[in-house]
């Protein structure tokens, strides 16, 4: 049995999108677990992790979200486990999750080395469950050359334990190859494959947006499916935003404060794809019918403007269950780009 700890040197590098596009594409009776959960989600009174969610449902995974971590919090770990219990409570969840099963993915913090305080780092996690990891890395090109450097001369992990590299997101994988990849050969990191960068896996459905801000869906449910490409925020005046086109494209979601109805309306009659509600403030029930009419979600958060814009400005884009025309494309961009023989030990079913 294959038991893979997928790792990023950097946050959001693709960790678990390329979980998806893996287990999709060998097609194996596959296990998952995220020891570490770090990307909250709150359903009826229970703490668990996005990713795990997500996971879990996509592949109908025996276990259920809230069984695939040991843990979220760093102080909770401090006083509830140490070195000794914290590694059975994880070759304990291990042992469960690959029952009967052909590879497993371990799937690690949102970093190299987060976790390493509580002993559930990428590094500490392929020791302790004698797995193989995979590093996923992205950004610019000179970030990825730096990063892979780095690892030519500290390899975490001894070679026995290291599966190789994924380069992820890279613009223009034909250039790459021809300047970089020489380079990279020449440092002797065992690579898996490079995977193009691919504008259709950044935009987010609003249904995600609501779950990630925590947001309450005062109208449009049923439109929650639909794609959301850029994100304005109302900081000017509604003529003028009218006159710059900022409701001009459907697949626009507007940050904007509640009591700003006349901004709220004009985003509403241009069908734009949310309109994210800011300060607690609930609109008038003029505004909130028109929304339902027109089939716009209104989603509102606690948060001031400001602190929503960036919040917003920081989630990654990962699919949804329902995203099956996104987890087809990982899928594809998988098969077609990772050496997936090297990954698996046989060829993909």
């Amino acid at each position: 049995m294959e038991r893979l700890i997928i790792s990023s040197l950097r946050q959001s590098a693709g960790k678990t999108s390329l979980i998806i596009g893996l287990a999709k594409a060998l097609n194996m009776k596959m296990g998952y677990m995220k020891p570490f959960g770090e990307r909250f989600l709150y359903k009826k009174k229970r703490l668990w992790d996005y990713d795990a969610a997500l996971i879990s449902r996509i592949f109908n995974l025996e276990d259920g979200p809230e069984e695939l971590s040991i843990g979220f919090h760093h102080l909770q770990m401090f006083y509830s486990l140490n070195r000794e219990s914290t590694k059975e409570k994880l070759l304990e969840t291990f042992h469960r999750v690959s029952e009967d099963k052909e590879i497993v993915f371990v799937e690690a913090g949102k970093d190299f080395s987060y976790g390493t305080s509580v002993y559930l780092d990428a590094s500490t996690l392929t020791a302790d469950m004698d797995g193989q990891m995979i590093l996923v890395i992205s950004g610019d090109e000179n970030t990825v050359a730096d990063d892979i450097a780095f690892l030519a001369d500290r390899l975490p992990v001894d070679q026995e334990h290291f599966k190789g590299v994924v380069i992820n997101k890279v613009m223009n994988v034909s250039d790459f190859t021809d300047s970089y990849l020489p380079i990279i050969e020449k440092m002797g990191v065992p690579l898996l494959g490079i995977i193009p960068y691919c504008p259709e896996l950044t935009y987010l459905t609003t249904e995600f947006l609501a779950n990630r801000i925590l947001a309450k869906v005062l109208t449009g449910e049923s439109a929650l499916h639909r794609q959301i490409r850029d994100i304005v925020v109302g900081s000017i005046g509604t003529e003028a935003a009218i006159q710059n086109g900022l409701f001009d494209d459907r697949h626009k979601a507007l940050i904007v404060s509640g009591d700003r109805s006349d901004m709220i309306l004009s985003a509403i009659e241009a069908g734009i794809a949310a309109v994210i509600l800011t300060n607690n403030i609930i609109p008038s029930s003029a505004t909130i019918s028109r929304a339902e009419a027109m089939g716009v979600p209104l989603l509102l958060v606690p948060t001031d403007t400001h602190t929503t814009a960036r919040q917003v400005d920081s989630i990654e884009a990962l699919p949804t269950v329902n995203d099956t025309g996104k987890i087809a494309v990982i899928e594809k961009m998988v098969r077609n780009n990772i050496d997936l023989q090297r990954i698996a030990g046989a060829k993909p079913k």
